[in-house]
């Protein structure tokens, strides 16, 4: 079935409307069904961009399947192409650009989250005489080094021994720790973990909720594998059957957290010639773990802690020891948008409900978020948000959502900042071209193109800002739904169809690329951005 895009008329492109209601017309002759002469205006060609995107959306890919496509002015709000939309699809990460925005708009660019170290009890002679308490204010980016710095704020203040307990803090969110309709076997993954306002993560990824396995071949073979945790940590329980094979064999190693636990098994072998290995695993519980982690920092300054580590609430009356501060939330766009970091995305929808609304939870942050698209001219009784990073197979927004929102935030006064943050078409520095790095590289988009990439299994999404050839600035978003084999080149031909277009000449059509080489790219990602290969 052929669609014919919807488009506003204008100088710079109209669709072939007429042509659809002489069709329409003669259809109703042929059946014998009455029709009525309405002066329809003279038929008139589609223009040749809209002839391209045609084109590239007939490719077999997405016949039985779903795709929506709307391409428009960022200036004018011009729309110059549509086709389906208005229909209802399944964005995956292209949900950041809802919660992005509405988090800088709600919580500001210059926002920083917090951890306090607090106490109601007296110090003397270098012992506190009670308990301390790790509030958490739902800081993503907490490393190992955070807590140390805050134990070493607590030594400075001249405690050396705590007689009572240390308590982790986590009430300033809810205790949801998983979102709507998440995979429970997606629990064990590092891009689902859970969300607790007390966290910690291993690297500079800001991973929250995670840890790293460091894997190494054993001396000899047969020898078993040498492990290490990043950070080391007594949370996490490794189950070590893992050996080391000849070398030059297969790598066959697995590590895979127990459903409910913190017992990781690590299985398979590791050659004898391999190198440093690393995985990421997502920690039940994560208050606990940063208390611990927080604990062994403290014992490294010294202040040695005689209770045990548990959770609670913090007295009101309490005074603080010591605060760490996270980078601003402009500066945390960067590693959230270039990564597609989905507990970023999570922490933030629950930091607007705690900050707007008083409720550190999901329902109270996702109204903020709805609120806000709304205010830049969503129309939000059409679309569907239920959490922040798209995780969820219950979000469903439309094409012309997306854009609505992609031209409604470029007259923020954040609006440079978060733009730059978003990954850059066929740049291959990490954080800069992000997700988007190995994508469109040497083509008209590289460099170019800003967009927001978008993956689940049988759903791929790209949207985003490009300049046509001629300076024009566009907003576009392509998503795509239900599909056998993935589209996602497609969309790539379609980023670089609009970053060659000039309305001066005519433009050779873009292609697909189909070669093997593209799809091995493709499949070694397992159509999933948050692979850290990829």
């Amino acid at each position: 079935m052929k669609f014919l895009p919807r488009v506003a008329a204008s100088p710079r492109g109209v669709v072939a409307v007429a042509a659809a209601v002489a069709a329409t017309a003669g259809l109703l002759t042929q059946t014998g069904l009455p029709t009525q002469s309405v002066g329809a205006p003279a038929a008139v060609q589609a223009t040749g961009l809209q002839q391209q995107l045609d084109a590239l959306l007939a490719d077999p890919r997405f016949q039985g399947s779903q795709v929506g496509l709307v391409v428009r002015d960022a200036t004018t709000g011009e729309t110059l192409y549509d086709r389906n939309g208005g229909t209802r699809l399944l964005p995956a990460s292209n949900t950041k650009l809802f919660s992005s925005t509405a988090a800088m708009h709600t919580l500001g660019a210059g926002f920083r989250f917090h951890t306090d170290v607090l106490t109601t009890a007296p110090v003397r002679g270098g012992k506190l005489r009670g308990d301390l308490y790790l509030k958490g204010y739902g800081d993503p980016t907490s490393l190992e080094s955070d807590y140390v710095a805050l134990a070493k704020q607590v030594a400075k203040s001249g405690v050396r021994r705590i007689d009572g307990d240390l308590i982790a803090d986590d009430t300033y969110f809810d205790k949801v720790r998983l979102g709507d309709t998440w995979s429970w076997d997606d629990e064990p993954y590092y891009y689902s973990a859970q969300i607790s306002a007390l966290t910690l993560a291993p690297n500079t990824d800001y991973d929250s909720g995670t840890a790293i396995v460091d894997s190494l071949p054993g001396a000899t073979v047969g020898a078993p594998v040498k492990l290490a945790l990043v950070p080391a940590n007594s949370v996490i329980k490794l189950v070590n059957t893992a050996t080391t094979g000849a070398a030059g064999s297969d790598n066959t190693l697995t590590i895979e957290r127990d459903h409910g636990t913190n017992v990781v098994r690590v299985t398979g072998s590791v050659p004898a010639d391999d190198t440093d290995g690393q995985e990421w695993v997502t920690v039940w519980e994560p208050t606990l773990y940063a208390a611990d982690v927080f604990r062994r920092a403290l014992a490294a300054q010294g202040i040695q802690v005689d209770g045990h580590v548990r959770t609670a609430a913090t007295p009101a009356t309490a005074k603080q020891l010591a605060r760490d501060e996270s980078m601003t939330v402009g500066e945390l766009m960067n590693p959230f948008l270039k990564l597609s970091n989905n507990m970023h995305a999570e922490t933030l929808v629950k930091a607007m409900g705690a900050v707007a609304e008083a409720d550190g939870s999901w329902s109270a942050g996702l109204g903020v978020v709805t609120d806000y698209a709304n205010s830049v001219g969503v129309d939000t009784s059409t679309i569907r948000l239920s959490d922040g990073s798209g995780l969820s197979r219950k979000v469903n927004v439309t094409a012309k959502s997306v854009t609505d929102i992609l031209i409604g935030v470029r007259q923020e006064p954040w609006f440079q900042q978060w733009y730059d943050a978003l990954p850059i078409a066929g740049n291959p520095d990490r954080f800069t071209g992000g997700t988007l790095r190995s994508r469109m590289r040497n083509t008209p988009a590289a460099n170019n193109l800003h967009g927001k990439t978008g993956s689940l299994t049988g759903v791929t999404a790209l949207s985003g800002y490009v300049s046509t050839k001629d300076g024009r600035k566009l907003v576009f978003s392509m998503i795509s739904n239900n599909y056998l084999v993935s589209p996602r080149s497609v969309e790539d031909a379609v980023g670089v169809t609009l970053a060659s277009w000039t309305d001066q000449a005519p433009v050779a059509a873009v292609k697909p690329d189909t070669s093997r080489s593209a799809q091995v790219a493709e499949d070694a990602c397992g159509g999933n951005e948050w692979v850290k290969a990829c």
